[in-house]
């Protein structure tokens, strides 16, 4: 249960780098509310993060909280933010997948 907890603590992850993307787009009272978005969707991808390592290696867990938040805010950019989808990017990005599924393997939990 607790590795469903972090694959989703990881998705607000992305919401977070997303709410400040879009921030950063706009002017006024919308980016405001952005950030906003920002501040609920850390605090809850945090406490979800605190949740999940009560019981897995804390090594483990950041580990793939932060790996997650890196691949999902990588894909944002380059659907979203239509930021460069080079062929680098995306192998690096492939190699950071392949680590992140390694790690969930050796895991002992």
């Amino acid at each position: 249960m607790n590795w469903i907890i972090l694959v989703v603590a990881g998705f607000f992850e992305v919401a977070f780098a997303f709410c400040l993307g879009k921030a950063k787009e706009t002017i006024g009272n919308e980016m405001y509310l952005w950030y906003v978005g920002f501040l609920v969707t850390l605090v809850i991808s945090m406490g979800l993060l605190i949740k999940a390592t009560q019981t897995l290696p804390i090594g483990t867990a950041y580990a793939v909280w932060t790996g997650i938040g890196a691949v999902g805010t990588v894909l944002v950019g380059i659907l979203v933010f239509k930021e460069p989808a080079t062929f680098l990017r995306l192998l690096f990005l492939t190699t950071l997948i392949g680590s992140i599924v390694g790690l969930k393997a050796v895991s002992a939990h």
